[in-house]
């Protein structure tokens, strides 16, 4: 069974007892959370298409931890000019755990 959910804006396709990374979510590490936000739900090849989200379903997860994704440099040259930047960006990010998902 897999279940396709919106959190925090982006689409991800999550299984049962999957570790996915995500955007920061303002919850503790070890608490649970319920995202209803189901987009499509697939079982065995019987899929149920929401409008936009599916009723009466959804995701529980399990926050593992909050932290600091791997950095990402940025580096801008003009030629001829003399100029060089060179800055680096570690966006914040929660790993999660799938729980289970409800139908």
């Amino acid at each position: 069974m897999y279940a396709i959910v919106e959190i925090s804006g982006k689409q991800n396709i999550v299984q049962a007892d999957e570790i996915i990374k995500v955007d920061k979510i303002n919850a503790e590490p070890g608490k649970e959370i319920e995202i209803d936000k189901v987009l499509a739900i697939g079982n065995d090849g019987d899929v149920s298409l929401g409008e936009p989200y599916v009723e009466g379903s959804s995701v529980i997860f399990e926050v593992l931890e909050n932290k600091k994704a791997k950095k990402v440099m940025v580096f801008k040259k003009k030629r001829r000019k003399r100029y060089e930047v060179k800055k680096g960006h570690r966006q914040h990010i929660s790993v999660l755990k799938v729980k289970s998902i409800k139908n």
